[in-house]
Parts: structure tokens; C-alpha cells; sequence
């Protein structure tokens, strides 16, 4: 038995890449328990999350727990053995390509965490132009920074991406222009998915913002593809927005209708919008002698701001 015990003991103080192993092993246990740990503190935020009161602040914790449940298990491995390695004594070579590993897995992650915040914000907006080029930005972002850590000049890359981008802009600037108005209409939402609108004598529903056209579906049930330098251009009516439309129309009675009963047409006129659902009356009268009729009018709030419907 006491044999044994040397034997192990002395197995443990075996020397493996400088450092014994005994050391590795406390460095395992290290790395394991960082392990658990950050995998407890993200179920932890998780389930705080998902408990919230979901009528209180219901956006900012959905983008909250859509972003750490992006965590990825990679991150929380290189975390751990990163913790694990700082109670050895690695070679020079390793330690620094621990580093250099880190610092990427610790890029790469918060790029991920800020490209799931990007998508669950933009879900809501008006188009995803936004998100294809903050994704392009943020991802750009991130080899830069992974080809900077590791050594690499980008000093040079960046000024060719800079020449290739004016030439690129003076080749395309009719394509370029109609992208920036997309991110316009993207970021000022004068109209969103669903909507309608008219715009000068063009009148539709709105079914897609891309980075070149809008599209719209009219009435009578054709596509309408407009460019979005053209809408920009143009005076935009947004009828999905309405609170309520105020409606007004005439008509003509005969001359020959006696007088008692022309005195009723303003009442029966106003029986008449109020048996209608979503209205609100507001008048009815007579306006003036027409040429063969005398003309009534009457004028209505309706409180339903889709145009078909109207």
C-alpha cells in the first residue's frame, strides 16, 4: 500500500511541459469549475429573464434573453481553459497562442451577442436593409480586428478597400443612391410592412422594401415596383396610420319631394351612419339648389384606418 502511495506520488511530480502533474490537474479542475460555473450563470440570467413581468419592459428583455441564449458553448470552453491555463507555466509559444485564441473567441462571441441584439431590434422596423448592412459592418469589424491580433498589417487592407470602394461608388452611384434610400426609409419608417399609402397618383399596400425598390400591391391587384430615390422624392401618403377618416358626401332629392318629408332626410341620413359599425356622426343638412336636385350633405368619422375597408 505505502509502495503504491510513492508510486502515485512520484507519477504526480512527473514533469510534463514544465509544469507537473499534479499542476495540470489542479489547472483541469480549475478550467471545469469555471466551466460549470459560467454555465450556471447563464441558465441563471436566463431564467431571470424569462420570469420577468412580460407587460413590463417585454422588447428589451426579449432582446436581452435572445442575446445570451446566443452564447455559444465554444466561448464558455475557451473561457474555462483560459482560466485553467493561468495556473501553469506554458511555453512561451502556447501562452501567447492561448492569448491570441481568447482574445478571437472573446471577439467572435460579442460580435455574435451584438448581431442577434441587431436582428431581434430590427425584426420590428421597416425593412431588413438595416440589418444586411450593420451585420456586413459588424462582421467586417471582426476579421479586422482577429486578422490585427494575430499579427497581420491592415494598415494596407484597409487603404485598398478604401480605393476599391471610391471606384466602386463612382461606377454604381444610380445603385448606391437608391441603397441609401432604402437605409432612410429603414431608419425614418414613413411607412412599414402592411401599410398603405399613395404616392402622387400611385396608390397600394406595402409588401416589401428592399435595397433598390419598394414594392406595392394595388387595388386591382398588380405589383407596383417603384425606385427608392423616387419615393423619397415624392409626397407620401400613409392611410395605415389614420386614426380615423372623416368622410363627407352629397346627395340629390328631386324637387318635387314635399317639404315634410325633405325635412326628414337629414335624420334619416344620420340613421343611417349610425347603424354602420366604426362610424361617428358628425352632420347632416342641406347644402344648397342643385340645377334638377336639391343637394344634402352629410360628414362621418371612421375609425378604421384600412383603405379597402373605407
Amino acid at each position: 500500500m505505502r509502495e503504491s502511495t510513492v508510486v502515485f506520488v512520484t507519477m504526480l511530480e512527473q514533469s510534463v511541459y514544465g509544469n507537473t502533474i499534479f499542476e495540470w490537474l489542479i489547472a483541469a479542475g480549475f478550467a471545469l469549475v469555471a466551466g460549470a460555473a459560467l454555465v450556471a450563470l447563464r441558465a441563471l440570467i436566463l431564467h431571470r429573464l424569462s420570469t420577468r413581468d412580460p407587460k413590463a419592459q417585454r422588447h428589451a428583455a426579449a432582446s436581452m434573453r435572445a442575446v445570451f441564449e446566443g452564447t455559444r458553448p465554444w466561448f464558455l470552453i475557451m473561457v474555462a481553459a483560459f482560466i485553467g491555463a493561468q495556473i501553469v507555466e506554458l511555453p512561451r509559444k502556447a501562452d501567447r497562442l492561448v492569448d491570441h485564441v481568447t482574445i478571437i473567441a472573446v471577439i467572435a462571441q460579442t460580435a455574435v451577442w451584438a448581431s442577434l441584439a441587431i436582428r431581434h431590434w430590427l425584426a420590428r422596423q421597416v425593412a431588413a436593409v438595416l440589418g444586411f448592412f450593420a451585420q456586413l459592418a459588424l462582421w467586417s469589424l471582426v476579421v479586422l480586428l482577429a486578422l490585427e491580433n494575430l499579427g497581420f498589417n491592415i494598415t494596407t487592407l484597409l487603404a485598398g478597400l478604401g480605393i476599391g470602394g471610391i471606384a466602386m461608388a463612382l461606377a454604381a452611384q444610380g445603385i448606391l443612391g437608391d441603397i441609401f434610400a432604402s437605409m432612410t426609409i429603414a431608419l425614418d419608417r414613413p411607412f412599414a410592412i402592411g401599410d398603405f399609402i399613395t404616392v402622387d397618383n400611385v396608390m397600394g399596400t406595402v409588401e416589401h422594401v428592399g435595397l433598390k425598390t419598394t414594392r406595392l400591391r394595388s387595388i386591382s391587384g398588380e405589383q407596383i415596383i417603384m425606385a427608392n430615390t423616387d419615393l423619397l422624392k415624392s409626397r407620401v401618403r400613409n392611410f395605415k396610420r389614420l386614426s380615423e377618416r372623416r368622410v363627407e358626401f352629397t346627395i340629390g332629392v328631386s324637387y318635387d319631394v314635399p317639404a315634410p318629408k325633405l325635412a326628414l332626410i337629414p335624420t334619416i341620413m344620420r340613421e343611417a351612419i349610425e347603424d354602420q359599425p366604426k362610424t361617428r356622426f358628425d352632420r347632416a343638412h342641406f347644402k344648397q339648389y342643385g340645377e334638377n336636385a336639391l343637394i344634402f350633405e352629410a360628414a362621418f368619422c371612421f375609425s378604421d384606418p384600412d383603405y379597402n375597408r373605407y
